[in-house]
């Protein structure tokens, strides 16, 4: 095995830390207009020194940020354990070396020989077996001089240990340990469960969570062995190997049956973040995702994408919404515009009040490139007439710098600077549902799919329609040309996504790129898929039966299916009972099993650091249960509608969306800042917590 250059700290940006509680207690003595609603607002906001929380937009957090959230800061003596566990096990084996001595080959030898030691009856010696693999998982770190270095040897050694066939024998012991009877009716038995009583699991969990949380990774410096044991270990996780089911459905019956009150002891935010990883690993994140949408859109002879709607969302700057409805208030109590002459102060605070979505507003392309129309001239001597006593404050100090120069346009590269920061798209059926209200409303009968006819509607539809139909292109492009390809007379048009082979059966013309965007309106995969089943139901002899292509995504929705509603309510029951507002119930199941040491604390200092390990217990598991479920809804989506249908009827029957709801019944800003200024003063004084910090 080559051994690639010890990458970078994966550490992950810090965010800024502030007081996120609310401002000044004392309210002014009888407010009225504006006045109120602004204190009001000042109050419901917090204070104002509360920072914006930096944050990314992506699938996951850093590599150590995600490693160091799989165990709690109760789990902190095993780091110990675990080590003296390997130290004893491998003094009797190696003499006079360490592990980061040995070369590749006695390495391999040296991991052939824990394997073997794992197949015994006795549980403590497996488990003290077990923990030494756990030790070389974790990166050896009594051998390692810096974090830098323990994140790259973790990764070394589970790459590794999966390529002698760790993951596999730690399979079957998961299996044993899942079946095991005794351990669930011990568990059952005692009145208050601990973190002891789940000991092999989270040892076992522990191991394939790095496991597949460091092959996972990929970078340029690994090797080809490497990427190739990568593309495997997916490809074992994806499929049924050797007539067992998908690993992702053996952690669903995990959250099933720990639900269900059958295994109490379950380590239940171990089992969520292995889950979450595992469907991430063998689905595939957002760049995946976007990869597989453009390969299927070309796959059914649709156009392109304009954009990806996730790169898009990661260059949007955060932004909170109005706080219930004060703005709304605010702008109706606001006077009239012909009373704003020479009031300077109301009219910078009415320009400053500006929606996050104006950032992408500034830079207007088009707005000077045309001349006005007399309306438009109309309503701008209004303006000039209204505000003439503001001109000097705006040429004085503008709220948007001028921008500079830009080049003309050309017709290939269209921008759409106004409204959204992504591109609009158009059905032809949303004209059509539009028009069927308008007409039902306004004449009483409907024309069916005829967009063309506006007899009767008042002139604000016929803008409305105008505006869909135009799908905002820029006036002065309306009148510009581009070149297209369209089919030659008298031979069968193949779509040229399909290959470049077949662009002989295509000639170019020039069209307004108006002709173009209504000509190609945008058609969804969804779409051509609900047209096929159609299809299929009208037609099922002669078109013959479908031919599904088996995908990791189909798989796994092929396992699910018959236990579906039960694993969603399983996911949304630990995630209730994860809510920082919910209520302890005696129905409520117990979340807290893995986190909770065998003795409470006695000391003032210890209580302090176990509530804030139970809060971020809580956070992390909030954490994999939304990623898992927006991960298998968008693949879902993409590999058939009605699947992603399906899965979303569960969700709604179980109480889905009031739940969301739950979660934003409170300042999320405060709740976060909060709960990391209180941990990051803990562990300054105490030590470092979180790994791999705490293991030096």
């Amino acid at each position: 095995m080559e051994d690639p250059a010890a990458p970078g700290s994966g550490n992950p940006p810090a965010n800024g830390y502030g007081n996120g509680n609310g401002g000044g207690k004392g309210k002014p003595a009888a407010p009225k207009g504006r006045e109120t609603f602004r204190s009001q607002r000042r109050e419901s906001e917090g204070s104002v020194d509360c920072p914006t929380l930096e944050f990314e937009y992506g699938d996951t957090d850093g590599h150590a940020a995600e490693l160091s959230e799989l165990y709690s800061y109760t789990e902190h003596p095993e780091f110990t354990t675990n080590r003296r566990c390997f130290e004893e096990d491998f003094k009797t084996q190696v003499q006079g070396k360490e592990w980061l001595e040995l070369e590749e080959d006695a390495q391999k030898a040296y991991v052939m020989g824990l394997l073997d030691r794992l197949e015994v009856v006795s549980r403590e010696r497996r488990l003290k077996v077990a923990r030494a693999v756990l030790y070389l998982a974790q990166g050896t770190f009594g051998e390692c001089d810096s974090e830098v270095d323990v994140l790259h040897w973790s990764r070394y050694n589970c790459f590794l240990l999966y390529q002698m066939g760790t993951f596999s024998a730690f399979l079957e012991l998961l299996h044993m340990e899942i079946d095991n009877s005794q351990a669930c009716s011990s568990a059952l038995r005692k009145p208050a469960i601990s973190i002891a009583d789940s000991t092999e699991l989270r040892v076992l969990l522990s191991v394939m969570y790095l496991m597949v949380e460091n092959i996972r990774l990929e970078r340029e410096t690994d090797s080809y062995g490497w990427r190739t044991a990568r593309e495997t270990f997916r490809t074992e996780l994806s499929f049924s190997m050797h007539n067992e089911e998908p690993f992702a459905l053996l952690l669903f019956s995990m959250v099933t049956k720990f639900c269900s009150g059958l295994a109490p002891h379950f380590p239940i935010k171990k089992v969520l973040l292995l889950l979450w990883k595992v469907v991430m690993f063998t689905l595939g994140g957002f760049e995946q995702l976007q990869a597989l949408k453009v390969q299927k859109r070309e796959e059914l002879g649709l156009p392109p994408l304009a954009e990806d709607s996730i790169q898009v969302v990661k260059s949007m700057r955060a932004a909170s919404p109005p706080s219930y409805t004060l703005d709304l208030g605010e702008s109706q109590l606001a006077p009239p515009p012909s009373k704003l002459r020479g009031r300077r102060g109301s009219r910078r605070q009415l320009l400053t009040k500006q929606d996050s979505l104006d950032i992408y507003n500034e830079r207007d392309l088009f707005k000077t490139e045309e001349p006005a129309t007399e309306e438009e001239e109309e309503s701008a001597g209004d303006g000039e007439r209204t505000l003439d006593g503001e001109l000097d404050l705006l040429e004085q100090d503008p709220l948007v710098p001028p921008p500079p120069s830009q080049a003309p346009l050309s017709a290939e590269r269209v921008a759409f600077p106004k409204g959204l920061p992504w591109t609009p798209k158009v059905r032809q059926k949303d004209i059509e549902h539009f028009l069927e209200m308008s007409r039902n409303k306004f004449i009483g009968f409907t024309l069916g799919q005829d967009t063309d006819t506006l007899v009767g509607l008042p002139r604000p539809i016929h803008e409305s329609v105008k505006t869909l139909k135009q799908a905002f292109w820029p006036k002065r492009l309306r009148h510009a040309t581009c070149r297209i390809l369209v089919p030659q007379p008298g031979i069968e048009p193949v779509p040229p996504a399909l290959g470049a082979r077949r662009l002989n059966h295509w000639t170019a013309r020039e069209v307004p790129p108006l002709a173009l965007w209504l000509k190609h309106k945008y058609i969804s995969i969804a779409d051509v898929q609900i047209k096929n089943e159609e299809e299929l139901e009208k037609c099922p002899m002669s078109l013959g039966e479908e031919v599904v292509p088996e995908t990791p995504c189909e798989i796994l929705y092929q396992g699910m299916l018959y236990s579906l509603p039960q694993y969603m309510i399983a996911l949304l029951k630990i995630l209730l009972a994860a809510a920082p507002t919910s209520k302890a119930k005696t129905d409520s199941i117990n979340i807290l099993a893995d986190v909770l040491p065998e003795e409470m604390p006695i000391t003032v200092l210890q209580s302090m650091k176990l509530g804030i390990d139970v809060n971020r217990h809580k956070e992390i598991i909030v954490k994999s249960i939304s990623a898992l479920l927006l991960l298998l809804l968008k693949h879902f989506k993409l590999n058939h509608i009605y699947q992603f249908e399906y899965v979303s009827q569960h969700l709604v029957f179980a109480n889905c969306i009031p739940l969301i709801l739950k979660f934003f019944n409170q300042n999320i800003l405060s709740y976060i800042t909060a709960k990391n200024r209180k941990l990051e003063t803990t562990t300054s004084s105490a030590g470092g917590t979180s790994f791999p910090a705490s293991t030096f």
